[in-house]
């Protein structure tokens, strides 16, 4: 996908997320979903990046603290199976590689929509 049309911090994520390479990003929803070999395993919303969770993995998502990702609807608050990532895999790209690459996994056994 040209770099173009991706905001900076889209730049910046694909580039951290290198080790899982080849990943990609496709605008969506006022976001951008963020697919391996077609699948989406992340989401990114208001330069946040938010990773594939499942009732499983969730619990060390919430035992760092971190948010789900939400949106409202019809004055309701609605959740989606996405948790932020932790701030520190920027900051270390196989901390990184092992949370993207467990939602990568998590997203290929539950069949995701691909695009």
């Amino acid at each position: 996908m040209p770099k173009k049309n991706l905001s900076d911090y889209v730049v910046f994520v694909l580039d951290t997320l290198r080790l899982l390479a080849p990943v990609s990003a496709k605008a969506m929803f006022g976001g951008y979903g963020i697919f391996k070999n077609g699948v989406m395993f992340a989401l990114v919303v208001q330069d946040v990046l938010y990773l594939k969770a499942s009732a499983d993995t969730k619990t060390a998502f919430e035992a760092k603290g971190l948010e789900p990702f939400s949106y409202q609807k019809q004055g309701k608050i609605c959740y989606l199976n996405y948790y932020q990532c932790p701030e520190e895999a920027f900051d270390d790209e196989e901390l990184m590689y092992d949370w993207a690459y467990k939602s990568y996994q998590l997203a290929l056994r539950l069949k995701t929509k691909t695009y």
